[in-house]
């Protein structure tokens, strides 16, 4: 019976799995993410990439500094959410270096908030990796509204 029990919870957890990929697929698939980002900033660039791995299509406009603050106020990011680059999918603000599973959650999730945002440049986060992983820093994904207010949507603990 309890072999029976064991074999039931693992099907389970692999069916959860499968659900899950499928829909991660569908939530990437075709979905395009508009980035705004400075051309000289290669942690941008590797955010880029790590969208791409993920199965996103991405559209890079490059721009200068003051052009990048425009984007971000006329999106209406409060300035504690800023980072090195914005970007906008299905309705949604991006800022920072969100990692690409956060992104495909809240597609699939459709939260009531404005976007997602990964403040500063925390080292280990997609696109700021290090060759030393001691040096990569805990940090949250946090989900932003235009009134300022905030939550944290998703906990990234170092070495994760």
């Amino acid at each position: 019976m309890k072999k029976i029990a064991v074999f039931a919870a693992v099907a389970g957890l692999v069916l959860v799995g499968l659900a899950f990929s499928f829909l991660q697929g569908d939530a990437t698939a075709a979905t395009k993410i508009v980035v705004y980002k400075t051309a000289t900033c290669s942690c941008c660039g590797s955010w880029v990439e790590h969208l791409k791995k993920a199965g996103f299509d991405v559209e890079v406009n490059d721009m200068s500094q003051a052009n990048l603050s425009s984007v971000k106020t006329q999106h209406g990011i409060d300035r504690r959410y800023w980072s090195c680059h914005t970007a906008t999918v299905n309705g949604y603000l991006l800022e920072g270096h969100v990692p690409a599973e956060q992104i495909v959650r809240m597609l699939i999730e459709k939260p009531d908030v404005a976007g997602l945002a990964v403040p500063g440049m925390p080292a280990g986060s997609p696109g700021m990796e290090m060759a030393d992983q001691s040096m990569h820093q805990s940090f949250d994904v946090v989900a932003f509204n235009k009134d300022g207010s905030s939550s944290v949507y998703h906990h990234v603990e170092a070495g994760d």
